[in-house]
């Protein structure tokens, strides 16, 4: 009986079996037709895997399912197989590369990505402690790799494949240029690992990430019912089938009182303004302001023991902005990263449409919880100076110097 793979042709986890299987000279056929959500649903697959997860290796001894062990077979059919070293210190380093890919690499890269995907629910915090702990693993990785062209010895070994495959949905799916340019040796082995004759017949050519995947919209799309079969009724004349179409309801910020203060002239200004910025710009600013038609609004992060990492940091604020754009026509804000190293503090000022947080904003953006919001009292001369200052980008910033400041208009 030969060596049958349960698995979909694209699934990572597959591949370090077929790599092994090349590297090894051992046949190992994929099973046809495979559907993931039927093939692994039936029967026949849920007794070599009770859990109907894939992939699953069907032997003349009995299935074997989890991919390390998968590969780990397929490796051990070849006697003096040097995917394993040539002594034991080599095979306990191997092994020892393999657990680190699959604990460090591999879970946190898919604690990142699969919650974007919308196959997890999605939480920022959670997102923020899988990035930290995939670089901190990525640090340890670059810096081994750093003198070392393969994880053990001078050749290829199952350590790189698995670490690899595992690498490789990263690169793909979420791990862009400018995420892992923090980690150059990294890179350089991976390209050379995967642009591998053995790799590359299995894997063909990879294309690394251009953008981390949006989140999913925090709201699921309500499902659609079943049409019922219309009842024949008589023909009716059509001024009498045809309903009018129901207006489009108005957003309640469009539904306010005219102000003043036009906030497209507002963001022109801010964007035109070259030089002397606290004279044109923030001047201007404060000329427009209408305390009527609208709110300024001070913003602290609840959790800013969490930013210890710059990147990461960073992202959090772009992602909160991103989520923002609903608002775009109702709101200006600035958003300031303070602090030469972490923990970060991240404080914003915010100009939004109305004398009130719009309730439709704090419904949609669930980001608006992570912060502490204080309206501005422009009648106090600190907090309107305080105003003036994020709008500037003044530095240092409350005695503290800026890693970056950001702009909704």
């Amino acid at each position: 009986m030969a060596l049958v793979l349960h698995a979909t042709s694209s699934n990572k986890n597959a591949f370090k079996a077929l790599i092994a299987a090349e590297y090894s000279g051992i046949e190992v056929q994929v099973a046809k037709n495979f559907e993931m959500g039927v093939s692994n649903k039936t029967p026949e697959f849920l007794k070599m895997n009770p859990l109907g997860k894939v992939p699953v290796l069907e032997t003349p001894d009995g299935p074997v399912f989890e991919s390390n062990a998968i590969a780990r077979y397929v490796t051990k059919l070849k006697a003096d197989n040097p995917l394993y070293g040539s002594s034991l210190i080599d095979y306990a380093h191997i092994e020892q590369w393999i657990d680190f890919s699959a604990t460090e690499i591999d879970a946190n890269i898919g604690r990142w990505l699969y919650p974007r995907l919308g196959l997890r629910p999605y939480a920022a915090p959670a997102e923020e402690a899988a990035i930290a702990a995939l670089k901190r693993a990525l640090g340890a990785l670059n810096t081994h790799i750093a003198s070392n062209t393969y994880l053990v010895g001078h050749s290829v070994t199952l350590a790189d494949i698995v670490m690899g495959c595992n690498l490789s949905i990263g690169f793909r799916m979420i791990m862009t240029k400018s995420f892992t340019s923090e980690f150059p040796h990294v890179e350089r082995y991976f390209w050379t690992i995967v642009n591998q004759p053995n790799f590359k017949k299995i894997i063909g050519e990879l294309k690394q990430a251009e953008t981390v995947p949006a989140v999913p919209s925090k709201k699921p799309q309500a499902k659609e019912e079943p049409k019922k079969e219309a009842k024949k009724e008589e023909p009716k004349l059509q001024a009498e089938e045809e309903e009018a179409p129901k207006p489009k309801a108005k957003n309640p910020l469009d539904l306010l009182p005219p102000s003043k203060m036009i906030l497209d002239d507002w963001k022109r200004l801010y964007s035109n303004t070259k030089s002397n910025f606290r004279e044109v710009a923030v001047k201007g600013f404060w000329d427009m302001y209408d305390p009527e038609g609208y709110s300024l609004w001070f913003c602290d992060y609840k959790y800013n023991d969490e930013n210890t990492v710059s990147f990461v940091t960073l992202n959090k604020v772009g992602g909160f902005l991103q989520r923002m754009d609903l608002a775009r026509k109702y709101a200006f804000g600035k958003m300031l990263i303070i602090g030469a190293e972490g923990p970060y503090k991240v404080k914003g000022l915010w100009l939004f449409r109305g004398k009130e947080i719009p309730k439709f904003i704090m419904d949609e953006v669930y980001d608006m919880e992570l912060y502490d919001w204080k309206q501005v009292d422009i009648n106090d001369e600190e907090q309107k100076e305080r105003a003036s200052q994020m709008i500037e980008d003044y530095e240092p910033f409350e005695g503290e110097p800026l890693l970056d400041a950001k702009c909704f208009k």
